[in-house]
């Protein structure tokens, strides 16, 4: 069996298929598409052994070959992304009722795929009138307080490349569309720990998230209803809340992620 791609390991795995999701994860974290050059110097793996998992996984169709020679991310895996998020959604589900429960409002779970947002789960509020968002209605991230909490949590390159396929659209007279004050509100959102939304997507509408940290995915959790309602008192007390949600929720992926690992 020397020389064998597939090696078991000690510990039960298969090398070649953790190299593989290896691979795919570090695309991921490069936007999408990189070369075998590239792949190698980010895996530390030797060219051969990255060109033969590549090459099956073009086959599979989780990797295409680009016009260019590089590599990108497959059609196949927008059904395992799918599928995903829709388990991220029925594990935010009991969280999102307890902020509703908690708060009265409408709570969210939101996603961040590519340079869009998409929301995968939402438990309505209590209220006659409420918010109601669609799951798997995607907007920009750049007016939306989901948005700036998700983006907050990325580094200076990750959300240049980000804002370089976003167009900062006017959605209201308050959405932000100065690429230089939108970065200074990623700062002010870094700085106090969550993120709001003042009626920047649809007027009337006032919300505020928090990001998950430490998990999986990209994701956040937000609470949002009518200015009347959402005022700076309600914001205050959910604030904590939402805080609380992405920890258990993070925690919960996290383990998920591991016992299915182990």
């Amino acid at each position: 069996m020397a020389g064998h791609e597939v090696i078991a390991r000690a510990g039960g795995g298969v090398q070649s298929v953790e190299r593989a999701f290896a691979l795919l994860e570090t695309m991921a974290a490069a936007g999408g598409t990189m070369g075998l050059s590239g792949l190698a110097a980010a895996s530390g793996l030797p060219l051969p052994t990255i060109h033969r998992l590549v090459r099956t996984l073009v086959t599979l169709g989780y990797v295409r070959q680009q016009p260019s020679r590089e590599y990108a991310l497959g059609p196949r895996l927008i059904r395992l992304g799918d599928g995903a998020s829709r388990l991220i959604g029925v594990w935010a589900r009991p969280h999102l009722a307890r902020l509703v429960a908690e708060l009265g409002e409408s709570a969210n779970l939101a996603l961040l795929d590519g340079s869009e947002v998409v929301y995968v789960a939402q438990v309505p509020g209590r209220h006659a009138m409420r918010m109601f968002t669609e799951v798997g209605r995607r907007v920009s991230p750049h007016c939306t307080a989901v948005g700036k909490a998700l983006l907050a949590q990325m580094d200076r390159e990750q959300v240049a490349d980000v804002l370089s396929r976003t167009d900062l659209v006017a959605h209201t007279e308050h959405t932000i569309t100065d690429r230089g004050a939108y970065l200074r509100e990623l700062g002010r959102v870094r700085a106090r720990g969550y993120a709001v939304d003042e009626g920047e997507l649809e007027l009337g509408v006032r919300c505020v998230a928090v990001a998950l940290v430490g998990g999986p995915a990209r994701a956040a959790l937000s609470v949002s209803g009518p200015t009347t309602r959402m005022t700076d008192e309600l914001l205050e007390r959910a604030v904590p809340h939402l805080r609380a949600a992405a920890t258990a929720l993070a925690a919960e992926l996290d383990q998920a992620g591991g016992s299915a690992a182990g």
